[in-house]
Protein backbone atom coordinates (compact mmCIF):
# COMPACT_ATOMS: atom_id res chain seq x y z
CA UNK A 1 0.00 0.00 0.00
CA UNK A 2 1.59 3.68 -0.56
CA UNK A 3 2.31 5.87 1.91
CA UNK A 4 1.26 8.78 0.21
CA UNK A 5 -2.06 9.21 2.30
CA UNK A 6 -2.35 8.25 5.91
CA UNK A 7 -6.42 8.34 6.01
CA UNK A 8 -9.40 9.36 3.90
CA UNK A 9 -12.53 11.33 4.20
CA UNK A 10 -15.21 11.20 2.27
CA UNK A 11 -16.94 14.47 1.86
CA UNK A 12 -21.27 14.14 0.69
CA UNK A 13 -24.51 14.88 2.27
CA UNK A 14 -27.26 13.29 3.19
CA UNK A 15 -29.11 10.93 0.58
CA UNK A 16 -25.92 11.04 -1.86
CA UNK A 17 -25.02 7.26 -1.95
CA UNK A 18 -22.13 7.92 1.26
CA UNK A 19 -23.70 4.66 3.26
CA UNK A 20 -23.75 2.90 -0.17
CA UNK A 21 -20.13 4.23 -1.05
CA UNK A 22 -18.80 3.25 2.84
CA UNK A 23 -20.11 -0.47 2.56
CA UNK A 24 -17.95 -0.93 -0.77
CA UNK A 25 -15.19 0.61 0.65
CA UNK A 26 -15.50 -1.65 3.67
CA UNK A 27 -15.16 -4.29 1.45
CA UNK A 28 -11.43 -3.81 0.85
CA UNK A 29 -9.22 -5.68 3.88
CA UNK A 30 -7.21 -2.60 3.83
CA UNK A 31 -9.95 0.15 3.95
CA UNK A 32 -12.06 1.18 7.09
CA UNK A 33 -14.09 3.76 6.98
CA UNK A 34 -15.82 4.89 10.31
CA UNK A 35 -18.95 6.14 9.51
CA UNK A 36 -20.24 9.70 10.24
CA UNK A 37 -17.01 10.29 13.05
CA UNK A 38 -18.13 14.48 13.33
CA UNK A 39 -21.63 14.05 13.56
CA UNK A 40 -22.54 16.38 16.40
CA UNK A 41 -25.80 14.15 17.55
CA UNK A 42 -24.14 10.78 17.42
CA UNK A 43 -20.46 8.86 17.00
CA UNK A 44 -19.75 7.39 13.78
CA UNK A 45 -23.56 5.97 14.16
CA UNK A 46 -26.67 6.19 15.94
CA UNK A 47 -25.44 3.50 18.38
CA UNK A 48 -23.01 5.58 19.21
CA UNK A 49 -19.84 2.88 20.18
CA UNK A 50 -16.24 4.27 20.64
CA UNK A 51 -14.54 4.51 17.57
CA UNK A 52 -10.67 3.07 18.17
CA UNK A 53 -11.45 3.93 21.33
CA UNK A 54 -12.60 7.22 21.47
CA UNK A 55 -15.63 7.80 22.73
CA UNK A 56 -18.80 10.53 22.43
CA UNK A 57 -17.60 12.46 24.88
CA UNK A 58 -13.69 12.45 24.53
CA UNK A 59 -14.84 13.27 20.75
CA UNK A 60 -16.75 16.23 22.03
CA UNK A 61 -13.91 17.40 23.99
CA UNK A 62 -10.86 17.51 21.62
CA UNK A 63 -12.34 16.03 18.28
CA UNK A 64 -8.30 16.07 17.17
CA UNK A 65 -7.37 13.03 19.13
CA UNK A 66 -10.54 11.38 17.17
CA UNK A 67 -8.67 12.36 13.83
CA UNK A 68 -5.57 11.15 15.00
CA UNK A 69 -6.66 7.65 16.03
CA UNK A 70 -8.25 7.42 12.72
CA UNK A 71 -4.90 8.59 10.80
CA UNK A 72 -3.48 5.76 13.10
CA UNK A 73 -6.27 3.13 12.05
CA UNK A 74 -4.46 -0.10 12.60
CA UNK A 75 -6.53 -2.18 10.44
CA UNK A 76 -5.16 -0.03 7.24
CA UNK A 77 -5.89 2.92 5.64
CA UNK A 78 -9.09 4.38 7.41
CA UNK A 79 -11.71 7.31 7.27
CA UNK A 80 -14.96 8.88 7.51
CA UNK A 81 -17.77 10.81 6.24
CA UNK A 82 -18.34 14.36 6.81
CA UNK A 83 -20.94 16.23 6.05
CA UNK A 84 -21.42 20.34 5.87
CA UNK A 85 -23.17 20.58 9.14
CA UNK A 86 -20.35 17.66 10.87
CA UNK A 87 -17.87 19.56 13.74
CA UNK A 88 -16.51 22.53 12.09
CA UNK A 89 -13.58 22.27 14.75
CA UNK A 90 -12.55 19.08 12.60
CA UNK A 91 -12.58 20.90 9.35
CA UNK A 92 -9.21 22.97 9.07
CA UNK A 93 -7.32 20.06 10.43
CA UNK A 94 -8.54 17.66 7.89
CA UNK A 95 -8.54 20.32 4.77
CA UNK A 96 -5.08 21.07 5.44
CA UNK A 97 -3.37 17.89 6.35
CA UNK A 98 -2.81 16.53 2.24
CA UNK A 99 -1.74 12.92 3.84
CA UNK A 100 -5.81 13.05 4.04
CA UNK A 101 -7.01 11.98 0.91
CA UNK A 102 -9.89 13.67 -0.24
CA UNK A 103 -12.94 11.69 -1.72
CA UNK A 104 -15.60 14.84 -3.20
CA UNK A 105 -19.28 12.56 -3.53
CA UNK A 106 -22.37 14.55 -5.05
CA UNK A 107 -25.28 13.93 -6.31
CA UNK A 108 -28.14 16.04 -8.19
CA UNK A 109 -29.90 18.03 -5.01
CA UNK A 110 -33.01 17.53 -6.35
CA UNK A 111 -32.84 13.83 -6.17
CA UNK A 112 -31.05 14.00 -2.49
CA UNK A 113 -33.50 16.65 -1.25
CA UNK A 114 -36.54 14.71 -2.58
CA UNK A 115 -34.75 11.38 -1.23
CA UNK A 116 -34.46 13.15 1.88
CA UNK A 117 -38.17 14.45 2.33
CA UNK A 118 -38.98 10.43 1.54
CA UNK A 119 -36.88 9.37 4.19
CA UNK A 120 -38.20 11.59 6.77
CA UNK A 121 -42.09 10.39 6.03
CA UNK A 122 -41.23 6.96 6.37
CA UNK A 123 -38.47 6.91 9.01
CA UNK A 124 -36.84 4.43 6.56
CA UNK A 125 -33.07 5.43 6.18
CA UNK A 126 -31.66 2.47 4.51
CA UNK A 127 -33.03 -0.60 2.84
CA UNK A 128 -31.18 -4.32 3.09
CA UNK A 129 -34.78 -6.07 1.93
CA UNK A 130 -37.33 -5.18 -0.24
CA UNK A 131 -39.58 -6.60 1.19
CA UNK A 132 -39.24 -4.42 4.05
CA UNK A 133 -39.64 -1.16 1.63
CA UNK A 134 -42.21 1.57 2.54
CA UNK A 135 -43.35 3.87 0.11
CA UNK A 136 -43.94 7.23 0.18
CA UNK A 137 -43.90 10.53 -1.41
CA UNK A 138 -42.31 14.20 -0.79
CA UNK A 139 -44.24 17.42 -0.31
CA UNK A 140 -41.69 19.85 -2.57
CA UNK A 141 -41.29 23.21 0.10
CA UNK A 142 -39.50 25.62 -2.34
CA UNK A 143 -38.21 27.60 0.44
CA UNK A 144 -36.68 25.21 2.55
CA UNK A 145 -35.16 23.44 -0.64
CA UNK A 146 -33.32 26.62 -1.13
CA UNK A 147 -31.94 26.73 2.15
CA UNK A 148 -30.86 23.11 1.49
CA UNK A 149 -29.34 23.77 -1.52
CA UNK A 150 -27.67 26.82 -0.55
CA UNK A 151 -26.23 25.34 2.61
CA UNK A 152 -24.64 22.43 -0.14
CA UNK A 153 -23.37 25.17 -2.16
CA UNK A 154 -21.65 27.30 0.20
CA UNK A 155 -19.73 24.27 1.84
CA UNK A 156 -18.95 23.07 -1.97
CA UNK A 157 -17.61 26.78 -2.61
CA UNK A 158 -15.37 26.30 0.60
CA UNK A 159 -14.16 23.08 0.01
CA UNK A 160 -12.90 23.89 -3.42
CA UNK A 161 -11.28 27.06 -2.42
CA UNK A 162 -8.97 25.43 0.51
CA UNK A 163 -8.26 22.67 -2.00
CA UNK A 164 -7.08 24.73 -4.68
CA UNK A 165 -5.20 27.01 -2.31
CA UNK A 166 -3.14 24.57 -0.72
CA UNK A 167 -2.62 23.09 -4.19
CA UNK A 168 -4.39 19.47 -3.08
CA UNK A 169 -6.82 17.45 -5.65
CA UNK A 170 -9.69 15.53 -4.66
CA UNK A 171 -11.28 12.00 -6.09
CA UNK A 172 -14.71 13.27 -7.42
CA UNK A 173 -17.62 10.67 -7.57
CA UNK A 174 -21.17 11.43 -8.66
CA UNK A 175 -24.05 9.13 -7.42
CA UNK A 176 -24.62 7.43 -10.43
CA UNK A 177 -21.03 6.31 -10.86
CA UNK A 178 -21.15 4.17 -7.35
CA UNK A 179 -22.56 1.05 -9.64
CA UNK A 180 -19.24 0.66 -11.15
CA UNK A 181 -16.99 -1.34 -10.01
CA UNK A 182 -14.26 0.07 -11.77
CA UNK A 183 -14.45 3.34 -10.30
CA UNK A 184 -14.58 2.16 -6.69
CA UNK A 185 -11.56 0.04 -7.95
CA UNK A 186 -10.10 3.17 -9.04
CA UNK A 187 -10.90 4.69 -5.81
CA UNK A 188 -9.30 2.13 -3.65
CA UNK A 189 -6.07 2.77 -5.82
CA UNK A 190 -6.50 6.57 -5.41
CA UNK A 191 -5.70 5.79 -2.00
CA UNK A 192 -2.83 3.84 -2.38
CA UNK A 193 -4.52 0.21 -2.18
CA UNK A 194 -3.79 -2.81 -4.47
CA UNK A 195 -6.85 -4.90 -3.58
CA UNK A 196 -9.25 -4.90 -6.24
CA UNK A 197 -12.95 -6.24 -6.34
CA UNK A 198 -14.53 -8.57 -8.44
CA UNK A 199 -18.22 -7.03 -7.79
CA UNK A 200 -19.86 -4.59 -5.87
CA UNK A 201 -21.87 -5.09 -2.12
CA UNK A 202 -25.55 -5.11 -3.21
CA UNK A 203 -27.04 -5.53 0.37
CA UNK A 204 -28.49 -1.84 0.14
CA UNK A 205 -30.86 -1.70 -2.06
CA UNK A 206 -32.27 1.77 -3.86
CA UNK A 207 -35.09 2.82 -1.86
CA UNK A 208 -36.63 4.97 -4.66
CA UNK A 209 -36.23 3.74 -7.90
CA UNK A 210 -38.97 5.52 -9.28
CA UNK A 211 -39.04 8.73 -11.78
CA UNK A 212 -38.56 11.76 -9.72
CA UNK A 213 -42.15 12.80 -11.06
CA UNK A 214 -43.81 9.77 -9.28
CA UNK A 215 -41.83 10.59 -6.16
CA UNK A 216 -42.83 14.30 -5.44
CA UNK A 217 -46.83 14.72 -4.56
CA UNK A 218 -46.89 18.23 -5.77
CA UNK A 219 -44.91 17.76 -9.07
CA UNK A 220 -45.68 20.47 -11.06
CA UNK A 221 -44.98 23.14 -8.32
CA UNK A 222 -41.88 22.02 -8.14
CA UNK A 223 -41.05 22.56 -11.65
CA UNK A 224 -42.54 26.21 -11.60
CA UNK A 225 -39.70 26.64 -8.62
CA UNK A 226 -36.68 25.35 -10.87
CA UNK A 227 -37.44 26.55 -13.62
CA UNK A 228 -36.21 29.93 -12.76
CA UNK A 229 -33.01 28.96 -11.26
CA UNK A 230 -30.05 28.61 -14.00
CA UNK A 231 -27.89 25.99 -12.50
CA UNK A 232 -24.69 24.53 -14.03
CA UNK A 233 -24.99 19.96 -13.98
CA UNK A 234 -25.18 19.64 -10.45
CA UNK A 235 -24.34 15.86 -10.38
CA UNK A 236 -21.04 16.56 -12.40
CA UNK A 237 -19.70 19.65 -10.62
CA UNK A 238 -17.75 20.18 -7.62
CA UNK A 239 -19.80 23.47 -6.74
CA UNK A 240 -22.70 25.65 -7.95
CA UNK A 241 -23.56 28.66 -9.78
CA UNK A 242 -23.75 31.23 -8.69
CA UNK A 243 -20.96 31.76 -6.16
CA UNK A 244 -23.13 33.00 -3.53
CA UNK A 245 -20.60 33.97 -0.54
CA UNK A 246 -23.02 36.55 -0.42
CA UNK A 247 -25.75 35.30 -0.02
CA UNK A 248 -27.31 37.21 -3.25
CA UNK A 249 -30.92 34.83 -3.48
CA UNK A 250 -32.25 36.25 -0.04
CA UNK A 251 -31.71 39.84 -1.05
CA UNK A 252 -35.85 41.27 -1.82
CA UNK A 253 -36.28 43.87 -3.80
CA UNK A 254 -39.50 46.32 -4.04
CA UNK A 255 -41.20 45.28 -7.54
CA UNK A 256 -41.00 49.21 -9.21
CA UNK A 257 -39.19 51.22 -6.79
CA UNK A 258 -35.13 51.40 -7.01
CA UNK A 259 -35.09 49.55 -3.38
CA UNK A 260 -32.76 46.34 -2.24
CA UNK A 261 -33.19 44.74 0.83
CA UNK A 262 -30.08 42.91 2.30
CA UNK A 263 -31.56 40.89 5.14
CA UNK A 264 -29.54 39.63 8.11
CA UNK A 265 -30.62 36.68 9.58
CA UNK A 266 -33.26 36.83 12.74
CA UNK A 267 -33.76 40.07 12.21
CA UNK A 268 -36.76 42.67 11.51
CA UNK A 269 -37.35 40.69 7.96
CA UNK A 270 -41.26 40.15 8.53
CA UNK A 271 -41.39 44.17 8.97
CA UNK A 272 -39.47 45.19 6.20
CA UNK A 273 -40.46 43.01 4.12
CA UNK A 274 -44.35 44.20 4.47
CA UNK A 275 -42.84 47.84 4.23
CA UNK A 276 -41.33 47.18 1.17
CA UNK A 277 -44.46 45.35 -0.44
CA UNK A 278 -46.52 48.65 0.41
CA UNK A 279 -43.96 50.59 -1.47
CA UNK A 280 -45.64 49.72 -4.69
CA UNK A 281 -48.80 48.32 -3.18
CA UNK A 282 -48.36 44.56 -3.99
CA UNK A 283 -48.00 41.15 -2.00
CA UNK A 284 -45.06 40.65 -0.47
CA UNK A 285 -45.14 37.49 -2.89
CA UNK A 286 -45.01 39.55 -5.92
CA UNK A 287 -41.68 41.28 -4.60
CA UNK A 288 -38.47 39.83 -6.55
CA UNK A 289 -35.99 37.92 -4.98
CA UNK A 290 -34.30 34.26 -5.52
CA UNK A 291 -32.04 36.28 -7.81
CA UNK A 292 -28.41 35.20 -9.00
CA UNK A 293 -25.28 37.58 -9.32
CA UNK A 294 -26.52 37.78 -12.82
CA UNK A 295 -29.44 38.82 -12.40
CA UNK A 296 -28.82 41.56 -9.30
CA UNK A 297 -26.35 42.78 -11.77
CA UNK A 298 -29.15 43.13 -14.45
CA UNK A 299 -31.91 44.66 -11.57
CA UNK A 300 -29.28 47.03 -11.36
CA UNK A 301 -28.69 48.29 -14.43
CA UNK A 302 -32.56 48.68 -14.86
CA UNK A 303 -32.86 50.85 -11.80
CA UNK A 304 -30.26 53.74 -11.96
CA UNK A 305 -29.87 55.64 -8.84
CA UNK A 306 -30.77 52.34 -6.76
CA UNK A 307 -30.22 51.64 -3.07
CA UNK A 308 -29.45 48.99 -1.28
CA UNK A 309 -30.01 48.70 3.08
CA UNK A 310 -29.39 46.07 5.60
CA UNK A 311 -30.60 46.71 9.11
CA UNK A 312 -29.12 46.11 12.14
CA UNK A 313 -30.70 44.30 15.69
CA UNK A 314 -29.18 44.33 18.91
CA UNK A 315 -27.49 41.01 19.78
CA UNK A 316 -29.63 40.11 22.55
CA UNK A 317 -33.15 40.71 20.45
CA UNK A 318 -31.33 39.00 17.97
CA UNK A 319 -30.38 36.27 19.75
CA UNK A 320 -34.08 35.75 21.04
CA UNK A 321 -35.35 35.60 18.14
CA UNK A 322 -33.46 33.06 16.55
CA UNK A 323 -34.17 30.88 20.22
CA UNK A 324 -37.54 30.83 19.82
CA UNK A 325 -38.39 30.52 16.26
CA UNK A 326 -35.18 27.99 15.73
CA UNK A 327 -34.68 26.33 18.97
CA UNK A 328 -37.74 26.45 21.05
CA UNK A 329 -40.73 26.32 18.02
CA UNK A 330 -41.98 23.44 17.02
CA UNK A 331 -43.40 25.08 13.35
CA UNK A 332 -41.49 25.79 10.12
CA UNK A 333 -38.16 26.70 10.44
CA UNK A 334 -37.87 24.61 13.64
CA UNK A 335 -34.55 22.97 14.54
CA UNK A 336 -36.04 20.39 16.38
CA UNK A 337 -33.00 17.75 16.01
CA UNK A 338 -30.89 20.33 16.99
CA UNK A 339 -32.85 20.88 19.96
CA UNK A 340 -32.79 17.43 21.23
CA UNK A 341 -28.73 17.29 20.75
CA UNK A 342 -28.22 20.32 22.67
CA UNK A 343 -30.76 19.18 25.42
CA UNK A 344 -28.85 15.68 25.55
CA UNK A 345 -25.42 16.81 24.78
CA UNK A 346 -25.33 20.25 26.18
CA UNK A 347 -27.52 20.22 28.67
CA UNK A 348 -29.76 23.03 28.05
CA UNK A 349 -32.66 23.38 30.06
CA UNK A 350 -35.38 22.79 26.62
CA UNK A 351 -38.74 21.44 26.86
CA UNK A 352 -38.03 18.39 24.88
CA UNK A 353 -41.36 18.93 22.77
CA UNK A 354 -41.46 22.45 22.50
CA UNK A 355 -43.42 24.68 24.87
CA UNK A 356 -46.12 23.46 27.01
CA UNK A 357 -48.48 24.04 30.06
CA UNK A 358 -45.52 23.94 32.28
CA UNK A 359 -43.36 25.89 30.49
CA UNK A 360 -43.35 29.33 32.22
CA UNK A 361 -42.01 32.64 32.20
CA UNK A 362 -39.05 31.76 34.87
CA UNK A 363 -38.17 28.37 32.57
CA UNK A 364 -37.78 30.74 29.34
CA UNK A 365 -35.68 32.95 31.03
CA UNK A 366 -33.67 30.29 32.25
CA UNK A 367 -34.07 28.57 29.14
CA UNK A 368 -32.12 31.49 27.31
CA UNK A 369 -29.57 32.50 29.34
CA UNK A 370 -28.29 29.11 29.07
CA UNK A 371 -28.68 29.44 25.33
CA UNK A 372 -26.88 32.31 25.07
CA UNK A 373 -23.89 30.90 26.98
CA UNK A 374 -24.22 27.91 24.50
CA UNK A 375 -23.78 30.93 21.32
CA UNK A 376 -20.41 31.79 23.13
CA UNK A 377 -18.85 28.52 22.55
CA UNK A 378 -20.35 28.27 19.67
CA UNK A 379 -19.66 31.69 18.05
CA UNK A 380 -15.79 30.57 19.33
CA UNK A 381 -15.86 27.19 17.53
CA UNK A 382 -15.73 25.27 20.58
CA UNK A 383 -18.32 23.13 20.11
CA UNK A 384 -19.51 20.44 17.51
CA UNK A 385 -21.92 22.44 16.31
CA UNK A 386 -22.13 25.04 13.24
CA UNK A 387 -22.14 28.31 13.18
CA UNK A 388 -26.08 28.99 12.15
CA UNK A 389 -26.80 31.99 9.73
CA UNK A 390 -29.54 32.68 12.39
CA UNK A 391 -26.86 33.58 15.21
CA UNK A 392 -23.83 34.26 13.32
CA UNK A 393 -22.39 37.53 14.18
CA UNK A 394 -23.59 40.42 12.61
CA UNK A 395 -20.14 41.78 11.44
CA UNK A 396 -19.57 38.27 9.16
CA UNK A 397 -22.56 37.90 7.61
CA UNK A 398 -22.17 41.85 6.19
CA UNK A 399 -18.35 40.80 5.53
CA UNK A 400 -20.13 38.16 3.36
CA UNK A 401 -22.38 40.88 1.71
CA UNK A 402 -19.08 42.98 1.14
CA UNK A 403 -17.27 40.20 -1.18
CA UNK A 404 -19.87 41.35 -3.91
CA UNK A 405 -21.17 44.90 -3.03
CA UNK A 406 -21.80 45.94 0.55
CA UNK A 407 -25.01 47.58 1.27
CA UNK A 408 -25.54 50.81 0.47
CA UNK A 409 -27.33 51.83 3.78
CA UNK A 410 -26.81 50.23 7.40
CA UNK A 411 -30.16 51.05 9.20
CA UNK A 412 -30.49 50.39 12.70
CA UNK A 413 -33.79 48.58 14.02
CA UNK A 414 -34.33 51.17 16.72
CA UNK A 415 -34.74 54.06 13.77
CA UNK A 416 -35.92 51.76 11.13
CA UNK A 417 -39.20 54.24 10.42
CA UNK A 418 -37.32 56.96 9.50
CA UNK A 419 -34.19 55.87 7.66
CA UNK A 420 -36.73 53.74 5.73
CA UNK A 421 -38.72 56.86 5.16
CA UNK A 422 -34.98 58.72 4.13
CA UNK A 423 -34.01 55.89 2.11
CA UNK A 424 -37.37 55.84 0.10
CA UNK A 425 -37.18 59.61 -0.85
CA UNK A 426 -33.58 59.46 -1.93
CA UNK A 427 -34.27 56.46 -4.70
CA UNK A 428 -37.75 58.99 -5.87
CA UNK A 429 -40.30 56.83 -3.96
CA UNK A 430 -43.36 59.71 -3.74
CA UNK A 431 -45.48 58.23 -1.00
CA UNK A 432 -43.95 56.15 1.77
CA UNK A 433 -45.42 53.73 3.11
CA UNK A 434 -45.63 53.91 7.55
CA UNK A 435 -44.03 50.99 9.00
CA UNK A 436 -45.79 48.35 11.06
CA UNK A 437 -45.46 46.89 14.17
CA UNK A 438 -43.28 44.16 14.18
CA UNK A 439 -44.51 40.49 15.77
CA UNK A 440 -43.61 39.91 19.34
CA UNK A 441 -41.20 36.69 20.23
CA UNK A 442 -42.99 33.73 21.09
CA UNK A 443 -43.83 32.53 23.79
CA UNK A 444 -42.27 34.94 25.93
CA UNK A 445 -41.12 38.53 24.73
CA UNK A 446 -36.93 39.28 25.52
CA UNK A 447 -39.00 42.31 27.41
CA UNK A 448 -40.63 39.77 29.57
CA UNK A 449 -37.26 37.97 31.19
CA UNK A 450 -34.27 41.14 30.56
CA UNK A 451 -31.96 41.42 32.83
CA UNK A 452 -28.65 42.67 33.52
CA UNK A 453 -27.61 38.49 33.31
CA UNK A 454 -28.93 38.47 30.30
CA UNK A 455 -27.41 41.66 29.15
CA UNK A 456 -23.81 40.52 30.25
CA UNK A 457 -24.41 37.27 28.74
CA UNK A 458 -25.08 38.56 25.26
CA UNK A 459 -22.36 40.90 25.63
CA UNK A 460 -19.78 38.87 26.46
CA UNK A 461 -21.29 36.01 23.28
CA UNK A 462 -21.57 38.53 20.60
CA UNK A 463 -18.64 41.08 21.98
CA UNK A 464 -17.66 41.69 18.49
CA UNK A 465 -20.48 42.93 17.47
CA UNK A 466 -20.69 45.42 20.64
CA UNK A 467 -17.25 46.72 19.83
CA UNK A 468 -17.69 47.05 15.73
CA UNK A 469 -21.20 48.69 15.93
CA UNK A 470 -21.12 50.39 19.64
CA UNK A 471 -24.13 48.70 21.23
CA UNK A 472 -25.06 49.82 24.44
CA UNK A 473 -27.33 47.15 26.50
CA UNK A 474 -30.61 46.16 24.93
CA UNK A 475 -33.21 48.35 27.41
CA UNK A 476 -31.31 51.33 26.65
CA UNK A 477 -31.93 51.31 22.82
Amino acid sequence: MSQQFHSFVVFAEMRTGSNFLETNLNAFDSIRCHGEAFNPHFLGYPSNDPILGVDLATRDADPRLLAKAIENDPSGIGGFRYFHDHDPRVFDQIIADKGCAKIILTRNPVESYVSWKIAQATGQWKLTDVKARKSGQAVFDAGEFERHLDALQQFQITLLNRLQVSGQTAFYVAYEDLQNVDVMNGIARFLGVDETLEGLDTSLKKQNPSPISAKVRNYEDMLVSLAGMDRFDLTRTPNFEPRRGPNVPSYVAAAEASLLYMPLRSGPQDQVMRWLAAVDGVAEADLPTKMNQKELRQWKRGHPGHRSFTVLRHPAARAHDAFCRHILGTGPGSYKQLRTTMIKRYNLPLPEDGPNASYDRSAHRTAFAAFLSFLKANLAGQTAIRVDPSWCTQSQALAGFAELCPPDRIIREETLGQELAELARAAGVDHVPALSTGQADQPYTLADIYDDEIEALAADAYHRDYVMFGFSRWAER
